[in-house]
């Protein structure tokens, strides 16, 4: 067996495949798809053919042309991949298999109408990066494949779909298309509707995505719909933060080059999504969190935008190269924010970024590896070392290089870089290939070495310098002498600011100094969570129990791993809590229904650590 990515049973000798065509039938009841996946390959092959898949039954595996049956084996489950499905091919250049999802699936949530905003019908969505498509249909679930796909989705009548795909239509279902996993008249009931969709372009399986459930939508730009369930208030609200889009468009393809997925249109999901945003072509997932009121919301916005070029269109070989999506992303997410919203929100996000790169070296300590941009991730599960590393470092290592060579040579080499590996999925190595052969020298003035394959934060990275910046962090040293900011001061204060200025306090001041910037400011009831939480964060860690209940009512409100990883290490983290990590175990008892697979696992590593 010849591996090309830790995460994946995916070999390198075998076919790859390049079309999957799935039928897909929603059982709500149940918390199950019945499903059919018909995989196309590259080329006709002959002898096993590894796949992967996580927590699905396999009912058949058939040729799709005489439906005889063909020989496979279903491996125990690796804790981390899942299991190894090898199917023995003659000569066969496509394969079907029926199927069903668990429950148990580790990429889809499945809401109750009490879950969702309307508590009037379910909703279910996916989540499949980084290694989780495995768990929706059986594949080579690594991004150094890359497919296309065409789905029907049949589902109750009163619900509607969406998917990162071309919408085809939405009609009455067809006998036949449920191959042998849903029988006809199951397939063809009473109040059950088809929608289909197909994508033309390749993508690797982890920008596979669909929601289902009571679903509306707003017209915000030429491109852009914003849908979210079907709540006035909600969409309008999302309407409104989100108006700004097709600007940001335009300000992408000015930089980058053309926008090459068609359509941008945005989906905000229910509280328990895991992430900020999730770059899903065509549509990208929301959580409702990022709808501030402010429009800042749209930064998350320009992040998974930026995507459209740095991830979707060019894309890491597996989760060891992950700063090639991130890195990238973050880079032209600010540069879309500064031209946009001007050179000072983007230093307040380039500040608030290198804060937390500098937290995150202090959270892997003790597994320094993980500091690197060019990791090894062999046995290691990629939910767990999630972090802002490949972000932040990333964007710190090609902030150094724009500031070696100018910015006008620097955009010519982003663009330049995207135009060549468009629709490819590359490693570092390759990367520097490129760095050096366009800007030939570079390694004599910046250590590429030390950048890529060293620990920690390099010493030629950098620190922003705006007068903005400075202030909020000169006041928040100020805080640690005792002195509070003046009213007069932060009066044009907004969420970035105030995040800056909490993110800056030192982790150990006193509860009755935790009490008093409250009393003055109400940051506990503040309506953006990225201020909120980094205020009860500290609270926490001065051992304010007065906050235990808003803490308590965010942990079981949201479920964006953004505010529970810190929120439940800091009640759990250190000696001496006792009160605070049954506190913490209690709540999360409660919260874990309503949180996403992936954050319930990232919770649970937390505690088990600190328990």
């Amino acid at each position: 067996m010849a591996p090309l990515d830790p995460h994946s049973f995916t070999d390198s000798t075998h076919a790859f495949t390049t079309h999957v065509s799935l039928s897909l039938y929603f059982d709500f009841a149940s918390s199950t798809i019945h499903a059919s996946a018909l995989l196309s390959f590259q080329n006709p092959h002959t002898g096993p053919i590894s796949l992967d898949a996580r927590t699905l039954t396999i009912v058949s595996v058939t040729d799709p042309v005489t439906l005889a049956p063909l020989p496979f084996s279903l491996s125990p489950p690796d804790p981390i991949k899942g299991c190894h499905l090898t199917v023995s091919l003659s000569n066969h250049s496509s394969i079907l298999i029926s199927y069903s999802t668990s429950p148990q699936s580790s990429a889809l949530q499945w809401l109750t109408p009490p879950q969702t905003f309307n508590k009037t019908h379910p909703f279910v969505y996916t989540q499949c990066q980084s290694i989780h498509a495995r768990s929706v249909f059986p594949c080579q679930d690594t991004p150094a494949v890359r497919i296309k796909y065409a789905a029907r989705i049949n589902i109750p009548r009163h619900l509607s779909a969406v998917m990162a795909a071309r919408h085809v239509e939405r009609r009455p279902p067809y006998p036949g298309e449920g191959w042998a996993e849903v029988s006809d008249s199951v397939w063809c009931a009473e109040g059950r509707v088809v929608e289909e969709f197909v994508m033309e372009q390749a993508v690797p399986p982890y920008l596979f995505a669909f929601a289902v459930g009571e679903l509306g939508h707003r017209e915000v730009g030429p491109r852009t719909r914003v849908y979210a369930e079907a709540v006035a208030s909600l969409l309008d609200a999302a309407a409104r933060e989100f108006a700004g889009t097709e600007e940001m468009i335009r300000q992408g393809e000015r930089l980058f080059g053309e926008y090459e997925w068609e359509r941008f249109d945005l989906l905000v999901l229910p509280p328990s999504f895991p992430y900020g945003g999730m770059e899903n072509p065509r549509m990208v997932f929301l959580t409702p969190t990022v709808i501030k009121g402010d429009a800042s919301g749209a930064q998350v916005v320009a992040h998974e935008l930026a995507h459209s070029w740095t991830g979707n269109l060019i894309t890491n070989k597996n989760n060891e190269h992950f700063w090639l999506n991130e890195g990238f992303t973050t880079y032209a997410e600010r540069r879309i924010v500064e031209a946009v919203q001007g050179e000072d929100r983007a230093a307040l996000n380039i500040g608030i970024g290198w804060r937390g790169l500098n937290e995150e070296m202090e959270r892997f300590k003790d597994n320094m590896e993980i500091t690197k941009l060019k990791t090894k991730q062999e046995g290691v599960d990629p939910d767990n070392v999630y972090s802002q590393v490949p972000y932040e470092k990333g964007f710190q290592f090609l902030w150094r290089i724009e500031r070696q060579i100018g910015r006008p040579a620097f955009d010519e080499f982003l663009k330049k870089y995207i135009a060549t590996f468009k629709f490819q999925s590359i490693d570092t190595d390759m990367f520097l290939i490129f760095l050096k052969t366009n800007i030939p020298g570079i390694e004599k003035e910046i250590d590429l070495e030390m950048w890529t394959e060293g620990t920690g934060i390099p010493p030629d990275a950098y620190e922003p310098v705006s007068s903005i910046y400075t202030r909020i962090v000169s006041l928040a040293n100020e805080f640690k002498l005792g002195r509070m900011p003046r009213e007069d001061e932060v009066a044009d204060w907004q969420g970035q600011e105030w995040e800056l200025y909490l993110e800056n306090l030192p982790k150990s001041v006193e509860a009755s100094q935790i009490l008093a910037l409250d009393e003055r400011y109400r940051l506990s009831e503040s309506k953006d969570y990225e201020v909120k939480v980094a205020f009860l964060q500290l609270a926490i860690l001065a051992g304010c129990k007065d906050y235990y209940n808003e803490v308590e009512k965010i942990l079981k409100e949201v479920g964006r791993m953004k505010y529970l990883r810190p929120l439940y290490t800091a009640l759990v983290q250190g000696s001496g809590k006792d009160e605070q990590k049954i506190f913490a175990k209690g709540v999360f008892a409660e919260a874990r229904e309503g949180y996403h697979p992936i954050a319930q696992g990232v919770v649970e590593s937390i505690l088990t650590k600190h328990l």
